[in-house]
């Protein structure tokens, strides 16, 4: 004991335990850390049967005056001589032994989850930790950090169903951004030749363990770079990222099966041909990529997919077949960080024809663990060839693919001023802190995840 010093803390009564008449022990957490108060009697200059009895309840806030001193497992603790109630806590907490454990009832409350489950407040401290050290990383090579509308006339930069809206003052609707990709390469056609943005985009789409309507991502242009350039970046960028948040770039990993695996970002990533990894999964020979979206590819890949059992029904385009047949027979195998390069151009509207393969494109897909973290290209920047790749995406909308790309006339006009050859990168957030946590469910690591209530 310190009997000459006084202390005040403060902090949610987590459990309470007498012993006797004369002592009672309140174990009081607050961010993230718990101390104990050892409550005498003797010491206590307050009411002591009303507090023993009546003022204080597990869950409730309070403030405590006392002091220091240290417990017989020798942790330091305080010695009230006075303890004020706070807040009250008017519901039932769930007993501390078992915590939380129902998913519906957690996303849901999440505040209660972060209160009954110590563990919860790790992940999203991780959180915090992995976009500083994305900022850190960008701020030092020299990009610019922007912000863009989330609000718009046209719902374009990515293959995705947009959420709508309407403006009531100007009779006119609008759309939440499904990426800001267009909004940032007018930046670079501006002269900011290094931006990026982190950011909300909403995809009005289904939700499973690896996708929420609303989700977090990073997207960076730089001018006079290309794909390899961005490959090259991520794979600095992640192992800077996990040796700074984690002190290590080797991280151990449970599987679904519960089996650990070691996910290495330290090394080179591997590299496959999307096309030729296809081939190699199917045993076919694919089609030129200059005519996959032929009447004849189309049909090709429509036998492919029954022949490996794949579910074609309702996928009508090239693109839509080719990212199923990806999606089923290659993505699995992509356990370690390995990137899916040189895509068909039908499944990529905004990114550069090849410069050396006719009918592919310089755009990358980086997988680990099954799951797509990233996606990047070589930046299109031919007016009249976006104008004509954008026509190919109204087609195939007009023929039932509600996920085309938007057309966005403002955009191709802004690139008949010039856009530099520019390389252009995506990740998802919310994915990278599931693959460096071990979590299997993108709601897991957000703070309120779209949730639907199951059925009875």
């Amino acid at each position: 004991r310190r009997p000459e010093v006084s202390e005040r803390i403060a902090g949610r009564v987590h459990s309470m335990r007498r012993s006797g008449k004369n002592f009672l022990f309140i174990d009081l957490k607050a961010d993230g850390s718990r101390v104990q108060l050892m409550c005498d009697k003797n010491s206590f200059q307050g009411d002591w049967h009303k507090i023993l009895n009546e003022t204080i309840r597990r869950g409730d806030l309070v403030g405590a005056r006392g002091i220091p001193g240290k417990n017989k497992k020798g942790e330091i603790c305080l010695i009230p001589t006075n303890i004020e109630l706070l807040s009250p806590c008017l519901r039932l907490l769930p007993k501390e032994h078992y915590g939380l454990r129902d998913p519906f009832v957690r996303f849901q409350n999440r505040h209660v989850d972060l209160i009954s489950n110590p563990s919860i407040r790790e992940i999203f401290t991780v959180r915090a930790a992995v976009l500083r050290s994305l900022r850190k990383f960008l701020d030092g090579k020299g990009y610019i950090e922007v912000e863009t509308p989330v609000l718009g006339q046209a719902a374009s930069g990515a293959a995705a169903r947009p959420f709508v809206t309407h403006h009531n003052a100007l009779d006119s609707d609008l759309f939440l951004r499904v990426a800001p990709e267009l909004y940032l390469k007018k930046l670079v056609i501006g002269g900011l030749d290094k931006v990026y943005e982190v950011g909300k985009s909403f995809r009005n789409e289904g939700v499973d363990s690896t996708h929420n309507p609303e989700f977090t991502s990073i997207e960076l242009y730089e001018a006079y770079a290309d794909y390899n350039d961005m490959m090259a970046l991520t794979e600095e960028l992640l192992r800077v990222v996990c040796q700074e948040v984690l002190g290590k770039t080797c991280l151990k990993v449970a599987s679904k099966d519960g089996e650990p695996i070691e996910i290495d970002f330290g090394k080179p990533f591997k590299r496959l041909g999307y096309i030729c990894s296809l081939e190699d999964a199917t045993g076919q020979i694919f089609p030129p990529p200059e005519s996959m979206d032929s009447p004849d590819s189309i049909k090709f890949l429509k036998d492919v997919a029954q022949m490996n059992g794949v579910e074609s029904k309702g996928a009508e385009s090239a693109a839509k077949l080719l990212d199923r047949l990806c999606g089923e027979l290659v993505e699995p195998h992509c356990v370690q960080p390995t990137f899916l390069v040189d895509h068909p151009a039908c499944m990529s509207p905004l990114a550069k024809g090849h410069r050396s393969r006719a009918g592919l494109t310089e755009r990358f897909e980086l997988f680990v663990l099954k799951r797509e973290l990233a996606n990047a290209y070589t930046e299109l920047n031919d007016p009249r060839e976006q104008r004509n790749r954008f026509e190919q995406q109204l087609k195939a909308r007009s023929q039932g693919d509600d996920e085309a790309v938007a057309v966005d006339d403002s955009f191709v006009d802004a690139l008949e001023y010039g856009l530099p050859p520019t390389g252009g990168w995506g990740l998802g957030v919310d994915r990278l802190i599931m693959t460096i946590l071990s979590q299997h469910s993108i709601r897991e690591v957000i703070l309120f995840p779209v949730v639907h209530r199951p059925s009875r």
